[in-house]
């Protein structure tokens, strides 16, 4: 039955696929021609209507919509140039101020907004041009951008961890959220080495005037706002004054105050168009997870997971071969698959397999996290690739020369994760979130 499964499911997934089927619907057909084939045709048409509409029943999944809105409000809200303001303060004339500024940039707008994509066209868009003015190299500054963008994944809020939880069957999205910041800063940080090394190599230091205590003051002052965000919703959920799912209600309220109200850069004619946007891309999240609970039944009914650990525990009995192994098919998987999709699919094939190790949950949920993150700066279909070199306006075989060395410092990173637990379980452990 398993093997029979595997091929069905497969052929007829990539099948779809191949012919531009969207994925939702690629996933909804897969597993419904699996069940049929062990089913009656009707009980097969009920069975995935009910699990359909039941995989999205879940308060849980309140967040992802709230997040969504929270993420575009602020996106929208001319927050960028502050974050910059800050981050430029603190790195001054250092080698590389201005790519480290781009990679301190993203990741705190990128945990902010929650988006990858966000984060590369919003600070892409302000320092590219500035280091370009400096005597940067066109191709390294879009490639410090396009690296350092997918941070925002890792460091809360963010939704990744909140579908992760989903398809792993409940597991603490508190554990989760906390489980990713140490993860989120390594990669920031080893993205700030390579530029460091190759600003220093070229020359590349700003010589600017004596900064003034008013200068300090104000750059700080404005930056507080938007960087509050995160203290209030981390602080709220910490301190058990609310859920997750109740702190995206927060971030909305506070993102909406904060951009109409105090920064005055999102006008009350665009707020329609917000929502809009928000229900559109709530409405494609949410079908994605409906379709994979379909997927998930089927994989339950067939054993298949089982089945797959029983194999991958059979090729080698050695955690490190097993965890290279599963890093080296997500890191494939997130080239060509967003996160959203990929997470409800491989999270129930490679979970057992992962906890027959010995391995956490929430540590294995923050390394597939950075494994499809990863693949989101990465060919053929790297949508965080594609768009930082839309920003930048620069062809993607030019700025992948440039990206080599990021991408060697945060696989580097993603094998620290991988095989270094307490990166990912100190803090929750030290929180008494486990």
């Amino acid at each position: 039955m398993e093997i029979q499964a595997a091929i069905v499911l497969v052929i007829v997934f990539f099948m779809l696929l191949a012919f531009s089927v969207p994925v939702s619907f690629s996933i909804i057909s897969a597993a419904l021609v699996t069940i049929i084939m062990f089913l009656s045709p009707n009980f097969g048409m009920f069975i995935s209507a009910q699990k359909l509409v039941g995989g999205i029943d879940s308060f849980s999944l309140l967040a992802v919509p709230f997040f969504i809105l929270a993420g575009l409000l602020m996106s929208s809200g001319g927050i960028a140039n502050r974050l910059i303001n800050l981050a430029l303060l603190v790195l001054g004339r250092v080698p590389g101020s201005l790519a480290m500024t781009n990679v301190a940039g993203n990741a705190m707008f990128g945990s902010i907004s929650g988006s990858g994509i966000a984060a590369a066209t919003a600070i892409g868009g302000v320092m590219n041009p500035l280091e370009k003015e400096h005597g940067y190299d066109e191709t390294f500054s879009a490639a410090a951008n396009i690296a350092s963008a997918p941070v925002g994944q890792l460091i809360p809020p963010t939704t990744a961890p909140i579908i992760y939880s989903t398809a792993a069957g409940g597991i603490s999205v508190s554990a989760l959220l906390m489980a990713g910041w140490i993860p989120g800063l390594l990669w920031a940080a080893l993205c700030m080495v390579v530029a460091f090394l190759y600003g220093k190599k070229h020359g590349y230091v700003i010589h600017r005037e004596k900064i003034t205590a008013s200068t300090v003051v104000k750059t700080v002052w404005e930056a507080i706002p938007s960087l509050f965000l995160i203290v209030i919703i981390i602080g709220g959920i910490l301190s058990g004054y609310f859920t997750p799912t109740e702190a995206s209600g927060v971030a909305v309220i506070y993102a909406f105050i904060l951009s109409v109200f105090i920064y005055r850069s999102i006008k009350p004619s665009q707020i329609m168009g917000i929502l809009t946007d928000t229900a559109v891309m709530t409405t494609i999240v949410m079908l994605i997870i409906g379709a994979s609970s379909v997927l998930s039944f089927v994989l339950s009914f067939t054993g298949l997971p089982q089945a797959i650990s029983s194999l991958m525990l059979g090729v080698s009995d050695n955690k490190i071969v097993i965890l290279l192994l599963i890093n080296i098919i997500l890191l494939i998987v997130g080239t060509f698959m967003d996160m959203a999709p990929a997470l409800l699919i491989f999270t129930p094939i490679f979970l057992p397999v992962v906890t027959a190790l010995g391995m956490s949950p929430v540590h294995f949920g923050i390394m597939i996290i950075m494994n499809l993150s990863i693949g989101t700066i990465t060919p053929p279909v790297g949508s965080v690739l594609f768009v930082g070199c839309s920003v930048a306006k620069l062809p993607v075989d030019e700025v992948m020369k440039q990206l080599i060395p990021f991408f060697l410092a945060i696989v580097a990173g993603l094998i620290l994760v991988t095989f270094i637990p307490a990166l990912s379980m100190w803090l929750p452990g030290v929180l008494g979130l486990l």
